[in-house]
């Protein structure tokens, strides 16, 4: 089915984002979207490779600059879907870089997407870059009550102390604790350095265990080695865009 965003009356300039997608996608929606460290993104995209997932659908957008990533001279759309049968998660590989200020357009999108397909719960998950020691090598949760219940019951995963989201993380979060969508975003402190593997690692030991999923993490070196050349480009790119707007987030 394909969806898409309502243009915002007297804004000519708002993104349109179209939603495509060939199959039923899962009660469960985990996302890794472009940001710093590609943590998040990287530890998605190794689910879609271990897990053998299919492209099942993808996002187009109109009016934000646009990547066009390509291997072995094939292109491929930059923001993808992938499911399979007898597997109860759907995941998102987003690789374009969403500015802050059209984030609400994106999330309102995706909402829109989810109500129609049914999706019960998000979980998004994301690398910070936070002053950390060794200790802080583990991933954390921010959750609504209801996905905590669901999925965090005896799950050896800690809270995040206190602080603030931003982004589509913060959109997709905060429209979880305002609908019946379960959502929950799974952040561990990242490096510079991109992709963070041992980030992305944490993050897949998490979800794996959190969604019995059953994923060997062992291969995520070698995985992360052959896509660094693509993906130090990629956070070049959204390296870039972090540093065009303030540096006000906080996380404790």
């Amino acid at each position: 089915m394909v969806a898409d965003t309502p243009r915002r009356a007297g804004d000519r300039r708002d993104p349109e984002f179209e939603f495509t997608h060939d199959t039923q996608p899962s009660d469960a929606l985990l996302c890794g979207f472009s940001e710093f460290g590609l943590a998040g993104l990287t530890a998605a995209d190794f689910l879609v490779d271990h897990l053998e997932l299919e492209q099942t659908g993808h996002v187009a957008v109109d009016g934000l600059p646009a990547i066009t990533p390509f291997e072995n001279g094939t292109p491929r759309h930059h923001t993808r879907f992938f499911s399979k049968p007898g597997v109860d998660v759907t995941v998102l590989v987003g690789e374009l870089f969403v500015p802050v200020g059209v984030s609400a357009g994106f999330s309102d999108a995706l909402a829109a997407w989810l109500d129609d397909n049914d999706v019960e719960e998000t979980a998004v998950l994301s690398g910070v870059p936070v002053a950390h020691g060794p200790d802080g090598h583990r991933t954390f949760y921010v959750a609504t009550d209801d996905y905590r219940e669901a999925r965090l019951d005896g799950a050896d995963v800690p809270p995040m102390g206190n602080g603030f989201l931003d982004g589509l993380k913060a959109e997709l979060l905060a429209q979880g604790i305002d609908s019946d969508r379960r959502a929950c975003v799974y952040t561990t402190p990242v490096h510079a350095q991109a992709p963070d593997v041992e980030a992305a690692i944490r993050l897949v030991d998490t979800v794996s265990d959190v969604y019995d999923l059953d994923v060997d993490t062992g291969p995520l070196e070698a995985f992360a080695a052959e896509v660094a050349q693509h993906y130090e480009a990629l956070s070049e790119r959204v390296q870039r865009a972090e540093d065009e707007r303030p540096d006000d987030r906080m996380y404790m």
